[in-house]
Parts: C-alpha cells; sequence; structure tokens
C-alpha cells in the first residue's frame, strides 16, 4: 500500500504559536490553565494535558484567582481580560496575531459606527470561539449570520460594515457579501454598505491544495478533531473531489475502513491537526 502524507496539512501558523507557548510556560512551571480547549483536536489536548495543561471552561475561569491562564489562538472578549484583572490573573496571551488584528477592526469600526445607528455583521458560525471573541468588540451589539437566511435580521435602511471569521469559505462569505451589496442596492442605500475581506488566506488557500491533493489517490484519510469547524469543512472539501474520503479521529477508525494491498493512500488534516497524528496513522497504514 502507497501512503502519502500531505505536506501542507497540520497546524495553521496561530495554532503553533498556541502549542508553543504552552509548552515553553509547562516546562517551567508544570502546570498551566487554558481557557477552552487550547486546539479543536482531543488527542493534542490530551499529550498536553500530559504535560501539565489544564483545560477550564468560562465558569471555573470565574472562580481562580492569583494563576496563569492561557488565552488560546482563537482569542477572547473584552470582558476575559476584565475579569482576569480583577481576580488577578495572568493571562498568557496566545491570541492569533491574524484574529487580533480583527478584533482591533471590529472595536473601530463598532465605536464609528455608534452614532450613525449603525450595524456590525459578522459572518460565521454561531457561538464558535473566535466569532464570541469578535462579537465581545461590540458590546454583544453585533449581528451574526451563517447563511444568506440570517440576513433578515440585517436592516437594509441602516448603514451597515461585514467582517468575516478568519477561517470561513472565501466562495460562501463572496455570497453573502454579493446577497448584501444587492439588498443595499433595492433599497437605495449602497453607499450605506461597507464590507472587508478578513479571511486568513493561509487557511484560505487549503481549500484549494487540499482538493489538489485529495484527487491524487484511491482513498484519502482525513484526519481531525470532530469539533473542528475547519476540518469538518475540509472534509466535506475532500468527499466532494474524491468519493472515498474518510474522517478519522481516532486510530481505531481504521479498523472501519475497506483497504485494497494495492491502494495509494493520502493523509491530510484540518489546521488543527498535529503533524505526529498523521504521521500515526501512516505508521498504522503502512504496516497493513
Amino acid at each position: 500500500m502507497k501512503v502519502v502524507i500531505d505536506g501542507d496539512s497540520g497546524f495553521c501558523f496561530g495554532v503553533v504559536h498556541a502549542i508553543e507557548t504552552a509548552e515553553k510556560v509547562l516546562q517551567g512551571d508544570g502546570h498551566l490553565y487554558c481557557l477552552g480547549d487550547i486546539v479543536h483536536n482531543n488527542e493534542e489536548v490530551r499529550r498536553l494535558e500530559g504535560k501539565g495543561l489544564q483545560i477550564i471552561n468560562e465558569a471555573e475561569f470565574r472562580e481562580l484567582r492569583d494563576v496563569r491562564v492561557l488565552i488560546r489562538a482563537h482569542g477572547e472578549p473584552p470582558k476575559t481580560y476584565a475579569l482576569a484583572a480583577q481576580n488577578r490573573i495572568e493571562l498568557v496571551d496566545a491570541t492569533c496575531q491574524v484574529v487580533l488584528k480583527l478584533q482591533r477592526d471590529i472595536a473601530v469600526s463598532y465605536r464609528r459606527m455608534k452614532p450613525l445607528d449603525g450595524q456590525i455583521v459578522i459572518y460565521g458560525k454561531k457561538g464558535h470561539a473566535e466569532v464570541v471573541g469578535l462579537l465581545g468588540q461590540t458590546n454583544q451589539e453585533g449581528l451574526v449570520v451563517s447563511s444568506i437566511g440570517d440576513l433578515e435580521q440585517v436592516d437594509f435602511s441602516r448603514p451597515s460594515v461585514l467582517y468575516s471569521q478568519t477561517t470561513q469559505s472565501v466562495e460562501e462569505y463572496g455570497k453573502i457579501i454579493a446577497e448584501m451589496r444587492h439588498r443595499y442596492q433595492d433599497a437605495g442605500g449602497e453607499a450605506l454598505f461597507e464590507c472587508h475581506d478578513t479571511i486568513c488566506r493561509r487557511v484560505a488557500n487549503r481549500a484549494r491544495k487540499i482538493q489538489e491533493f485529495a484527487i491524487q489517490y484511491d482513498k484519502v484519510i482525513f484526519v481531525s478533531g470532530e469539533k473542528s469547524s475547519n476540518g469538518l469543512y475540509l472534509f466535506d472539501l475532500c468527499r466532494q473531489i474524491n468519493p472515498q474520503s474518510y474522517f478519522v479521529s481516532r486510530l481505531q477508525q481504521l479498523d472501519d475502513i475497506p483497504f485494497a494491498p494495492d491502494d495509494a493512500v493520502g493523509i491530510c488534516g484540518a489546521t488543527s491537526t498535529p503533524m505526529w497524528l498523521m504521521q500515526e496513522v501512516a505508521a498504522v497504514l503502512e504496516r497493513k
């Protein structure tokens, strides 16, 4: 069986930075709290927990005092920083620089649009950690849209500024932009609409590259955590181009996939998938 790992798959630079930051603290202190999963991959989380990382939720965070807490790459809303200052919590901030810039831009637009009775619209997944942080820049007044159907909540007689979660599909965001522009034109207020391209190109380029990779193989093993939005999106692209694509989050799942001895198998993953896990998958397949 021929087995090849996609060299373009694996952690994006934001996740790499967050994990390296956590490991550096753990090396010195042996313990570090992290607000939410540091990455949406259970195997990587378990590896870091073995080094002393402790994942906590928001309720647990509120009870802490005089400790260190990691802010993951997804970022956090302003209230998290305010609570940390109040409770003497030292934040180790590993917010992705792309996300951090987007937070700042949204905060500026919110202050600018407030006296104009304007709206901040965020295209993204409701409840996603990054979107929660972005929404916090608007004092929870922003509108989150995940589809064209969600645009019913936008008032097209008022000005609006549109942004996107950094990991969304470029194509789908383009459809949202086009639909909003069309509705503003119909309402005679095209000048009231402003949009910004805030999708991370390093992540967006994975979409094209992963399809180019998937088409080359008899079967594709897509390795990802089940909670990864990016993973579910990229896997769907793999399956579109190669129906013999399989989603794997644990090595045991490989036993359920029917392989042929002469299969050429491609292994790829999400921006939240560690390379070591894809290498373990490859090692299992090479023994078959």
